[in-house]
């Protein structure tokens, strides 16, 4: 399984006055304007996965929507998981990928979740990534029992964006 791994995109401040709960944080309009051009280098890259996995969390959700409406795929198609929650344990991700048979699976969640779910991913002690805003990782899962992937290749927003040039 090809798995690719999406932070969202800037969010509103949890110190501005006016943020809402952390579930309903919402993209900033710089954060909508990366996340797009992030998603055109995934569309340069060629990423087309299969099934799409999201954080029920509002920023994950419309980072989740942005890659759609840029690689040409149905935002129905996004699945919503308590396992891509930013305090889900890494091993709930990695029970509810090994259900899936889809040979590409991109997920939108938050951080330090994902670096946690890459260290459980490839074996390593501790994080061993620090996954950006917009940022995407890829990891080639080998197998599920026991967990074994090789991180293919990580990518920030900044080379992303790049890319769509």
């Amino acid at each position: 399984m090809l798995l690719y791994l999406m932070r969202h995109g800037i969010a509103i401040d949890r110190e501005d006055p006016d943020c809402p709960p952390e579930e309903e944080r919402y993209l900033t309009s710089k954060g909508i304007a990366r996340t797009r051009s992030a998603a055109k280098g995934l569309s340069a890259m060629n990423v087309k996965p299969t099934q799409l996995l999201t954080s029920p969390y509002v920023r994950a959700v419309q980072t989740g929507e942005i890659v759609c409406e840029v690689l040409d795929l149905d935002p129905k198609q996004m699945r919503a998981t308590e396992a891509l929650k930013s305090d889900a344990k890494p091993t709930r991700l990695a029970e509810e990928l090994a259900r899936l048979a889809d040979e590409d699976v991109m997920c939108f969640g938050h951080a330090p979740h994902i670096d946690d779910f890459i260290a459980l991913a490839v074996r390593a002690s501790t994080p061993i990534t620090a996954l950006k805003k917009a940022g995407v990782a890829c990891l080639e899962i080998e197998d599920f029992s026991p967990m074994r992937a090789t991180l293919a290749w990580l990518l920030p927003s900044r080379a992303l964006r790049h890319l769509k040039d």
